[in-house]
Formats: C-alpha cells, structure tokens, sequence
C-alpha cells in the first residue's frame, strides 16, 4: 500500500474539480508513462480505465482485471504523477454491498481520490436490480464517508451503453444514488447532447460524461453548455494507440510497408514531457 503522505489531499483536490458548467477533463491513463504524457500536457487529473488497463495485461474488457491488479495499476498511476486519480473500478469487484464498501476502502488506502461504481452485474452486461443496484451505492457512500479523508465516489448507470434498460430507468437511478449521497453521477453514451443536457437537470450532483462515439465531435464548450462537470477519455486514447499499431502492423506484415513507422514522436519530445509530468 501507498505510504506516501501527500496523497492524503487527493480527494478534496479531486472534488473542488468538479464545477458543473465548468468542467475539467479527466484523463485515462494506462500506465506511468501516460500519465506522466498527460499530466506534462495540461491534465488537471487522471483516471484509471478498466479496458485499457485489460489491454495492457492482454485481456479483454469487461471483467478482464481483478481487483487486486486494479488496485496494484491504480498505486502505480498514483505514484506516476502529483495529480489526483480516480479509479475506474467496474462493479467494485463483486455483488454484494459489503465487498464494494471494501472496494471503497481498500482504494483510499492506495492513494485515490475517488472510484466509480457501475451498476453491471459482470461479468455480464445485465444490470442489477434496481434495488440492489440502489443498496451497493448506499454502502460505498459509507464506507467513503468513513474515510479519514475525502473520497470521490461516482455511481454509474450503465444501462444505456449495454442497451439493457432505457434513458428513463438510468435516469431514476442516477436520481436514487443522488438521494443515496453519491459525489458524482455517470450515464455512458446517452442517446445526443439533449439526453445528457436532461440528465445533467434532473440530478442535484456533478454529472460525468464520456468523449466517445459521437461524443467525439462535441467541444469542450457543448459539454459545458449542457452542464456536464467531468469529461472523461474512457479508453479512448488507449484504443488510438491499439489503432496505430494495427494499422502500422498490417502495413508491415501485408505489405512489407514502414512508412507508418515515420510518425511517432522523437525522444527528443517524449523525454522532456516524461520529466515534466513527474511534476
């Protein structure tokens, strides 16, 4: 565990973030280079992904990480740089209440200054009931708010991304785990702007949304219009990277063609930014 006492402030850093209207980008790194990258870049904060880090251990998404490999990735990412992380920690590696409040803690003890906690009973990508889902929110708000120190917990609804309930059910749960004292509310990829426009009004708590798909088109200053507080990467970066290689690896071993091997940065670039984002 994390014994690195200047971490202590990650979660009131992380909260004071979040300005409805105002939003900051969370950036999701995949490992200490990424991060230090982001942070050297102008990244006021960074975020774990779970598929991204899956990517790096050869595994699929979806359930692919243990929560003690979450929590040994996210100890690195915090040690990387100097900014706040929030961890990406799926279902809080179990279904029953009590395991995600130990989710919570355990989190806090390596450094982080928040996680979020979908409502997908993987491995699966059926939703829990909605009383269940309601109840693990309710526990890991406590175990936050047990917490030495502040703790940013999002409760995500994701129903809407598997395709599994519709706008309206995301929006009622993001409603119950606002009244339950979740810090910040997520609904993944809602049908357009007016969808996440609705929800960011129809919840009292920050709201998150997610720079993928068709988001990608929408600027920072639509996000803000619609009163989003956090914008996050996803593993949207990542999978750019698992684009290049594919493209400069078809090249190759197709063609016999480097020319896509040209474009990377120089060492003269990345090293400076390295040492930067270290901070």
């Amino acid at each position: 565990m994390s014994t690195d006492t200047s971490i202590g402030d990650a979660g009131a850093r992380l909260r004071a973030l979040h300005r409805p209207g105002q939003p900051f980008v969370l950036a999701n790194a995949w490992d200490a280079g990424s991060a230090r990258m982001l942070a050297a870049l102008g990244a006021e904060a960074i975020g774990t992904s779970s598929a991204a880090h899956a990517f790096t251990l050869g595994r699929p998404d979806m359930g692919g990480v243990s929560r003690d490999e979450a929590l040994s990735h996210a100890e690195r990412l915090v040690a990387a740089t100097q900014l706040p992380v929030s961890g990406d920690f799926e279902n809080g590696f179990g279904h029953d209440p009590d395991t995600v409040a130990e989710t919570v803690r355990l989190a806090a003890e390596v450094g982080l200054g928040g996680i979020s906690i979908e409502d997908t009973e993987l491995p699966s990508s059926s939703p829990y009931g909605f009383d269940a889902a309601v109840a693990r929110i309710e526990a890991a708000v406590e175990a936050a708010r047990s917490l030495p120190t502040d703790f940013v917990l999002l409760a995500r609804a994701d129903g809407v991304l598997n395709r599994s309930y519709d706008l309206d059910e995301g929006i009622r749960r993001l409603q119950a785990f606002d009244q339950a004292g979740a810090d910040a509310l997520y609904l993944p990829m809602p049908p357009d702007m007016a969808a996440l426009a609705r929800i960011c009004a129809s919840v009292t708590r920050p709201v998150n949304a997610l720079a993928a798909g068709p988001f990608t088109t929408v600027t920072y200053d639509g996000f803000a219009e619609a009163g989003v507080a956090r914008i996050s990467l996803g593993s949207t970066l990542a999978r750019l990277t698992h684009r290049a290689i594919h493209d400069a690896g078809r090249a190759i071993f197709d063609n016999g063609d480097f020319s896509l091997l040209g474009g990377g940065m120089p060492g003269s670039e990345v090293d400076p930014l390295l040492i930067q984002g270290a901070g």
